[in-house]
Order: structure tokens, then C-alpha cells, then sequence
């Protein structure tokens, strides 16, 4: 089990599928499961304030995952949301949503089942913290946020999605401070986890090192 945590746009996803890919193992997006559940809210109406109903929905519905063409695609209860779940709409309320208490822990009992499988590299916001704190080897990505928000331009690019590099700033400010300072399971780094500072390299140049990490860290 390989635990990655880190903020918006640090790398962690990209990175993540890339290494279960080259060590044969099966990649879990934390993020994308509760931007899947944010979808499915909106579409039954269900306000993002609404705790007791969103919990309700979190353990109701089927998240899966499938690597096709490079891209990590999610369904919900059967539907491919790849796309819907990287709208502006998702993302704006997708840190209020995953807010709260009975969400994520109804979620962290889904991710931990998808876990219990063995050979996983997950990544999330509190992957290392909360979700695996028993992971074989934790590791925090981070970078600063102009390089941030330019790979979450290219990565909606690539989904369709339209947006600006300004934008981008804007929303990964918004969900820092958010994210750090959350109730429930805030982003932070964990004590035994490595850090990697992404800032200024390549995907292919920032995987490399966290393969180099595994290598010293599980000889």
C-alpha cells in the first residue's frame, strides 16, 4: 500500500496512476470519489449543506474506477462522470460537500474496502493521515501554486473543460484554505511521511523520484 497525499494540483494525481501503472497496482482517487458523490447531489437536488443527506447518498451509491486511454475514468452507480465531475460546479462545492463528518466517513469505509484488496497506490487529501495511517510507505507532494494551477489547466483541457489559468489561481487559493482548515480530516502532512516538492519538474521527472523513494525506503 502506497499512501499520497498533497493539495490541488501538486501532481499527486497524475503521478499516482502513472506509478500503480508501472508497479502494477491498482489506483485509487480519493478526490474523485467525493467529486462523483458533489455530482450526484446536484443531480437529486441535494443542497451541499445538507450533512445528513449527503451521508445518506455517500453510503447509497457505487463509485468505480477504470483506466482507459490514459484517463482514470469514474462512474457512479453505473454512469461514466469522468467529465461532469470536473465542471466549475463541482469543483466549487465539492470541498463543502466532503466537509462533512458522516460524508467522509462513510467515504473513508468505501476506500478502505477498495484497500483491503492489497497493492494500491491512493491519493487523496487525507490519504496518509486518516484514510491509510498504516500505509507501507506515505508520501506528501507539494509545489507552489503557479505551477499548480497550470497543470489543473492542462488536465481540464484534456477533459474539455473550459477555464483560465487565472481562474485556476483563484479556485486552488480557495481550496487551500479550505481544505487546511476543515473540521473533519484536514489537509495536513503527515509526521512519518516523505515530502516531495513537485515544483519546477516534469510528471515524468516527479514520478521518477517517487520511485527512487520506494526503492531506498522498501529494499
Amino acid at each position: 500500500m502506497i499512501a499520497i497525499d498533497g493539495p490541488a494540483g501538486s501532481g499527486k494525481s497524475t503521478s499516482a496512476r502513472i506509478l500503480a501503472a508501472r508497479l502494477g497496482y491498482q489506483y485509487l482517487d480519493t478526490g474523485a470519489m467525493y467529486r462523483a458523490l458533489t455530482w450526484f447531489a446536484i443531480q437529486n437536488g441535494v443542497a451541499p449543506s445538507d450533512g445528513t443527506r449527503l451521508a445518506v447518498l455517500a453510503r447509497s451509491v457505487e463509485i468505480t474506477f477504470e483506466t482507459h486511454e490514459d484517463i482514470n475514468r469514474v462512474s457512479i452507480n453505473g454512469r461514466d462522470v469522468t467529465s461532469e465531475i470536473r465542471s466549475p460546479m463541482v469543483t466549487e462545492l465539492v470541498s463543502e460537500v466532503s466537509a462533512h463528518q458522516g460524508v467522509r466517513q462513510a467515504m473513508v469505509e468505501k476506500q478502505r474496502e477498495i484497500g483491503a484488496r492489497g497493492e494500491i497506490v491512493a491519493e487523496g487529501r487525507d490519504t496518509t493521515t486518516v484514510v491509510f495511517p498504516d500505509a507501507d510507505v506515505k508520501v506528501y507532494l507539494d509545489c507552489n501554486v503557479s505551477t499548480r494551477a497550470q497543470r489543473r489547466l492542462i488536465d481540464m483541457a484534456r477533459l474539455g473543460v473550459s477555464t483560465t489559468l487565472q481562474e485556476q489561481i483563484a479556485e486552488i487559493e480557495r481550496r487551500d484554505k479550505h481544505d487546511s482548515e476543515r473540521k473533519h480530516s484536514p489537509l495536513t502532512k503527515s509526521r512519518d511521511a516523505y515530502f516531495v516538492d513537485t515544483t519546477n519538474t516534469t510528471i515524468e521527472e516527479q514520478v521518477e523520484r517517487v520511485l527512487a523513494l520506494l526503492k531506498t525506503v522498501l529494499k
